[in-house]
């Protein structure tokens, strides 16, 4: 995918780290910027994500056989979330998808990883009737309603959207089971795709836009997991509660689906995303990769964090994936790291089970739960969709 310039490049966008460093982490004032999101009053520039179209006559049923999710006999501008797992049922793939016609969809993907999905879908084409097309054409628009409602009162007149995502969280769509309570905090979330070329010639100003910092912040109140930030190479979709929108449970055979079945029949995930509420006295911010203790500083590490965020409300929060036998009531510390690596590096890239890892400075916080996936009975099924 070709770089591309941030929207209002040079009228104060400072530009993100990490996987989203192509966009704005922010206008000069996140929180402000938060603020505007809140009020449908702004979007967020999304062009570090990729979009990847499937088209052709067997588009809906190959792409129901070959990942997680159904999209036959869906109406045209359905959303759903979608998952590839590994025939061990770890997550390989996320994406949110969206049908756009009767014989094609669109992939909207974190940066970096239609190259990915595209190895995946290729090797599974075999004589399916598909087509794949990189739309790089196609820019990417995020915000609490569709940008053509939030940005047309402002002024700022978008062409016609080709896709409207419309994030099925936190609802427990047909089909799916939720392994945690809903989110307090919950926001709704919407893709808009729009034709790139169109969007660099209109009037921005800095009341339109909110930054990266803005809208990973509403995502971690809404307890919403993503592929480059909460996922790693062990994960399995129960414990990011991707059952709730990404992993059907009652379709045909997939790949993975032995263990879906087995944990969540059987057993528990051995892992589990929760928000943290950190301490924000001491001034000193959360990293991905910051470790989680039980205790106090020298208590047992049971996990990482994955998503710092300052919300508006809220404070300074995070989401973390934390060792499942960590009591929901717990008392947790997380090591901030002064120095270190950067905020931005792949959270995967640190062990939570390394004990002897380089020791560095922290300053320790205190880390209140709120669970995201929790344990149960093994005779009590997750909740399911009201049908």
């Amino acid at each position: 995918m070709a770089e591309r310039r941030p929207l209002l490049e040079g009228g104060g966008a400072v530009l993100g780290e990490g996987p989203d460093h192509a966009v704005a982490a922010h206008y000069g004032a996140p929180l402000r910027e938060q603020r505007g999101l809140l009020a449908r009053r702004a979007v967020v520039d999304l062009g570090q994500m990729e979009v990847l179209e499937l088209s052709g006559p067997d588009a809906r049923s190959w792409l129901t056989t070959v990942s997680s999710q159904v999209f036959t006999d869906l109406p045209v501008g359905t959303s759903r979330s979608v998952a590839v797992l590994s025939p061990q049922g770890r997550v390989e793939h996320l994406a949110a998808a969206t049908v756009t016609g009767e014989q094609s969809l669109l992939l909207i993907l974190d940066p970096g990883a239609r190259a990915g999905w595209r190895r995946y879908l290729e090797m599974m084409r075999f004589a399916a009737r598909v087509d794949l097309t990189d739309r790089d054409d196609l820019r990417v628009l995020g915000g609490l309603a569709p940008a053509t409602d939030i940005l047309g009162p402002a002024g700022l007149e978008l062409a016609e959207p080709v896709a409207t995502w419309i994030d099925p969280h936190p609802e427990v769509a047909s089909g799916h089971v939720a392994y945690g309570p809903d989110p307090d905090d919950a926001t709704d979330w919407v893709l808009t795709v729009l034709d790139a070329a169109s969007l660099e010639s209109l009037p921005w100003h800095a009341e339109h836009l909110a930054g990266m910092l803005a809208a990973e912040a509403l995502r971690v109140a809404s307890h919403r997991a993503r592929q480059i930030t909460e996922v790693d190479e062990r994960t399995i979709p129960h414990e990011l509660d991707l059952l709730r929108t990404a992993v059907h449970t009652a379709k045909g055979c997939y790949r993975g689906q032995e263990t879906v079945a087995k944990v969540m029949n059987l057993g528990q995930p051995p892992r589990r995303l929760v928000m943290l509420h950190l301490d924000g006295s001491q001034n000193v911010p959360a990293q991905a990769g910051d470790e989680v203790r039980l205790g106090g500083p020298e208590g047992k590490l049971v996990g990482r964090v994955t998503t710092p965020a300052v919300h508006v409300d809220l404070g300074p929060i995070a989401l973390a994936v934390i060792k499942r036998a960590t009591p929901l009531d717990a008392e947790l510390f997380v090591g901030a790291r002064l120095g270190g690596p950067e905020q931005g590096a792949d959270p995967a890239d640190a062990d939570p089970t390394d004990e002897d890892a380089e020791e560095v400075e922290r300053v320790w916080l205190d880390a209140a739960q709120e669970p995201v996936v929790t344990d149960r009975d093994h005779g009590e099924r997750p909740r399911t969709a009201r049908l």
